[in-house]
């Protein structure tokens, strides 16, 4: 953790402002419950508001308007990134380069940048590229002629195939594997003929990768992750995809082959995508839902099969009801059976 820090030194760095005391010094962050007088909390959520009020936090972080109930206060207008920047401020520092440690394993014909450090039982191939400061720790394997640039941070066990390529601050979490092979066979009449994956995978600057995600290699030319886009854990990318900028893909995502994802696209948890499909900028889905068809951009969707958010929740209001509506169909079927024997006589 870094020396603790005025209010007034915080809301210059978040470009807020301090309401109360902006000689206040802080060291840390805390939830509202647990916060001492040596922190600084945070109100990202309004429903929270009334917890202000008995936090024992030094300052609370919350958007102009809101009651501070006489606690010092920086105001910024997004409180939650606010508190990201300060967990970045306060308890996180450049990597030192430790450079090629002991019991690493480094191949032939690899450039490295300066400030770098491969761990202990990290495995990097021949003429692999290393770019300045990025980090590769124990268990990691590098396959030859792949690309990594700086300020990356490739985490315990992940493994990055032959000739794949990665831009700058590019991080990828425990276990997760880039370039592994397309699920590609074709079949022969007895069984299925392997299909040679000979593509690459390309994860351009600030892509992030979640743990045990696998991003599979393309066929022939390549898969690719555009900048800013997060992957969660245990995500699914199949060959040929392309996905977008600054998407957001939740854990246990699978996107089939070949589809295409636009700019700022949410998945959210377990959403199944089909392959060969084009989802369009802007599109947010809902979790657990099947895409078996092309998405219009600008637009939410939900549901098995995915359809606009608002006729599913229409769907869904119908779904609730369906046992009292059994009871009136069958209600009716009875009497409609009476009056039939009725009529008859």
């Amino acid at each position: 953790m870094q020396q603790s820090k005025t209010l007034k030194e915080i809301a210059e760095y978040l470009g807020g402002t301090v309401r109360g005391d902006g000689a206040v010094r802080v060291g840390g962050l805390a939830p509202l419950e647990t916060a001492g007088p040596d922190t600084i909390t945070f109100l990202a959520n309004h429903k929270y508001a009334a917890k202000v009020a008995e936090t024992k936090a030094g300052a609370v972080l919350m958007a102009p308007g809101n009651e501070s109930y006489g606690r010092n206060v920086v105001e910024v207008a997004n409180p939650y990134l606010g508190f990201a920047k300060l967990l970045t401020l306060f308890y996180t520092s450049p990597h030192p380069g430790l450079g090629i440690l002991p019991e690493s394993n480094v191949g032939t014909g690899v450039t490295m940048g300066e400030g770098i450090s491969i761990y202990p039982g990290a495995c990097v191939g021949n003429n692999v590229t290393i770019g300045a400061r990025t980090v590769i720790h124990s268990g990691a394997v590098i396959y030859e002629g792949a690309v990594i640039g700086d300020d990356c941070v490739v985490h315990a066990n992940v493994v990055i195939r032959e000739r794949c390529r990665l831009g700058n601050r590019v991080i990828i979490q425990p276990g997760a594997v880039i370039g592994s092979d397309g699920f590609g066979y074709a079949p022969d009449g007895r069984g299925y003929y392997r299909i040679p994956q000979i593509g690459i995978v390309v994860l351009e600057d600030d892509v992030e990768v979640g743990a045990n995600t696998t991003v599979d290699r393309a066929a022939l030319e390549v898969t690719l992750v555009k900048q800013g886009t997060k992957l969660d854990n245990l995500v699914q990318v199949a060959h040929n995809c392309q996905i977008g900028r600054d998407c957001m893909i939740v854990s246990q995502v699978g996107i089939s082959g070949s589809t295409k994802v636009g700019d700022h696209v949410t998945l959210a948890g377990q959403v199944g995508v089909a392959g060969h499909l084009t989802i369009g900028d802007n599109v947010m889905v809902g979790a657990k839902s099947g895409v078996p068809n092309s998405l219009a951009a600008n637009a939410g969707y939900s549901g098995y099969p995915a359809q606009p958010h608002k006729e599913w929740l229409k769907s869904m209001a119908v779904v609730s009801n369906l046992p009292a509506l059994k009871k009136t169909v069958g209600s009716l079927e009875k009497r409609i059976a009476e009056l039939e024997e009725q009529l008859k006589k």
